[in-house]
């Protein structure tokens, strides 16, 4: 039977199996040489890794299981000069979280703040420090947990991977705020001194001086960060140390105060918004340092919170406020013995220089009167008598003789108008005029009258506590200046306190003037008619010399009486005394200020003897220094 010519060609086409098994043997090699080839890479990467960078890898891995961590050096301790310690380190908790490890910080937060009841100002703090900390670093969320939170913490800890609570040392002032103001306080690091720290010197550090002898020591007392390499497992946790450098301790600081003296002093202001300084007028050393009212540098520490801040803060009494450093008042009459002295270099009095005093003074050609604190006036008066009665009508006449620049200039003798150069920060220099700062202040000329109320420390003359008493301190050692200072020793050598050797101030007087200037001012307490002559009753082994102060807070027109009974209790005069004992050979001198205390002399004086008594009684109990020098021939 023959084909059909007609019937579809693809219908006659016949397999060929030799060229189908040809095309699948091409593609079964091309296809095996693909998966060769393909192998070959993975061996030839795989022995790169092994052997080429077998040492990267390794380290990376290791990496992940062992980790660098800073330690925080424990602070130097500070003593005062008996060597009772002021400020101490203690072992506390602190919650840490590790961001690598925690996951969602923000559920983290959410989770933890019932736990342990985390304020709102803790968590602004937390996350301010995560911005300028490291990934790897562990940043604080609390500082100083309680033993409560700390078990609240540990029956959850399972449920906060990263977070962990670690061993810490917190700062701790034992005295609470008796040396506040003086000591002041370490609180966290802020993001701005963040920034501008040593980031490798404060690794792992909190806690920075924000005030006081913690601040202006703050290098010292900070110490040497250590470091140890820790192995942790997949969670975090750390399984053991594996190499640890220590840090090192702090310097400790020996500072001249005397915690008996700062008793007597606070307590003797107890109640009373004031401020107490003395010093050793032979080398400057500061003996006691008060401000009231004061707070407890312990609340700062762990981080304060915002609404007990915002009451210190905010509170009429300003603690906060560190008066005998900052506060700036009208000296009053404490400034007469410096401004006679004045007198004297200028050649414009002498010690018989007299005067008629009717109870007032007036300029040429001025109606105004200037009235004297007594009225019907002191008599006949010479400068001795002026200062143990604090006659206002001598140092009028003596002050419009002297002209505002030269009483400038001779008063920057004493320390005013400037830093004394204090081991603390934060010191105000007070307003000494002269005719060019009236004119840069104020756009001004000087007018002749004003100088009758700089003549007895009122109107633009203020100044600090500190600087009274460092001028009563130039006066008791007859004319040397010299530098306040409160750190007396350390256990570092090379941190010792800058003292420039005392030298004498520009004084034309001779040395008899300083004598008589003693003994005037001696006459304010052992006088018949000197101002503090309540302080002499039951005075027993030594003299004081010393001058009273009243500072108008409130001023009184011409021709008005001065009525307490009208004034708001903060309007009262401000209080002052300063003075220094023994005369003959003095060991300390001390200005008191008592804010709306009315009169210095039944107020701020008594205040001043019960710091004499105990300085004076302490001294007198000390053991003789024995000569032990060889050449001697005893």
């Amino acid at each position: 039977m023959k084909p059909d010519q007609n019937a579809p060609r693809d219908r006659m086409t016949m397999k060929n199996k030799l060229s189908e098994v040809s095309l699948f043997k091409q593609r079964a090699a091309f296809a095996g040489g693909f998966i060769v080839f393909a192998f070959s890479l993975l061996i030839i990467r795989y022995g790169w890794l092994q052997l080429m960078q077998h040492e990267v890898y390794a380290t990376q891995s290791e990496n992940n299981r062992i980790h660098l961590e800073a330690i925080a050096p424990p602070r130097g301790f500070i003593y005062d000069r008996n060597g009772v310690l002021l400020a101490d380190n203690r072992p506390t908790f602190a919650l840490v979280v590790n961001r690598q490890q925690a996951g969602d910080l923000d559920e983290m937060i959410r989770q933890l703040t019932p736990i342990i009841n985390l304020m709102p100002e803790e968590v602004e703090r937390f996350k301010k420090r995560l911005r300028v900390s490291r990934r790897y670093e562990s940043v604080p969320i609390r500082s100083r947990m309680s033993e409560e939170d700390l078990a609240s913490f540990s029956e959850r800890r399972y449920l906060f991977p990263g977070v962990s609570a670690e061993n810490d040392i917190s700062r701790y002032y034992p005295q609470g705020e008796l040396f506040a103001h003086v000591l002041g306080y370490v609180a966290r690091i802020s993001e701005k001194e963040q920034k501008s720290l040593d980031s490798a010197a404060y690794a792992g550090t909190n806690l920075i001086g924000k005030l006081g002898i913690e601040r202006y020591y703050e290098s010292a007392l900070h110490g040497r960060v250590g470091y140890q390499h820790v192995e942790t497992n997949a969670f975090g946790r750390q399984i053991r140390v594996l190499k640890r450098t220590p840090p090192e301790r702090g310097t400790d600081l020996t500072l001249s105060l005397d915690i008996q003296l700062q008793q007597i002093a606070h307590e003797q202001l107890a109640g009373r918004r004031g401020a107490i300084v003395a010093l050793d007028p032979r080398d400057g050393a500061v003996l006691a340092f008060v401000s009231n009212p004061g707070f407890d540098p312990n609340l700062f520490v762990g981080g304060i919170p915002s609404s007990l801040y915002n009451g210190l803060r905010d509170h009429l009494d300003r603690p906060l406020y560190n008066r005998a450093l900052q506060g700036v008042y009208p000296p009053g009459s404490t400034i007469k013995p410096f401004e006679g002295l004045g007198g004297i270099h200028y050649g414009l009095v002498d010690w018989d220089y007299r005067i008629s005093d009717p109870g007032y003074f007036m300029l040429p050609g001025v109606n105004h009167r200037f009235r004297d604190w007594k009225k019907q006036g002191h008599g006949i008066v010479n400068l001795t008598s002026a200062i143990e009665e604090s006659c206002d009508t001598y140092f009028y006449q003596l002050s419009d003789r002297m002209g505002v620049d030269r009483f400038h200039d001779w008063m920057a003798e004493f320390g005013f108008g400037k830093d004394t150069g204090i081991d603390l920060v934060n010191e105000k220099t007070g307003t000494l005029p002269s005719v060019a700062w009236k004119r840069q202040r104020l756009n001004a000329p000087w007018y002749r009258g004003e100088m009758m109320s700089v003549g007895i420390g009122q109107g633009y003359f203020t100044a600090t506590p500190l600087q009274i008493a460092l001028a009563t301190a130039i006066v008791a050692n007859r004319g040397h200046k010299i530098r306040p200072h409160l750190l007396l020793s350390s256990s570092d050598p090379l941190v010792k306190a800058e003292l420039p050797a005392p030298e004498p101030i520009a004084f034309n007087g001779t040395p008899e003037d300083w004598d008589k200037m003693h003994f005037a001012m001696r006459e304010v307490v052992h006088g018949a008619h000197g101002t503090a002559g309540r302080l002499r009753i039951g005075l027993e082994g030594y003299d004081i010399a010393g001058k009273t102060g009243t500072a108008q807070v409130k001023g009184i027109k011409q021709g008005e009486t001065y009525d307490e009974s009208k004034l708001d209790e903060r309007h009262y005069d401000h209080a002052w005394f300063m003075g220094f004992a023994p005369v003959d050979d003095p060991v300390i001198a001390v200005a008191v200020l008592v804010e709306n205390g009315k009169h210095g002399s039944s107020t701020a004086a008594p205040i001043a003897r019960s710091l004499f008594d105990y300085e004076i009684n302490r001294v007198m109990a000390a053991p003789p220094v024995l000569d032990t020098d060889e050449d001697s021939g005893e």
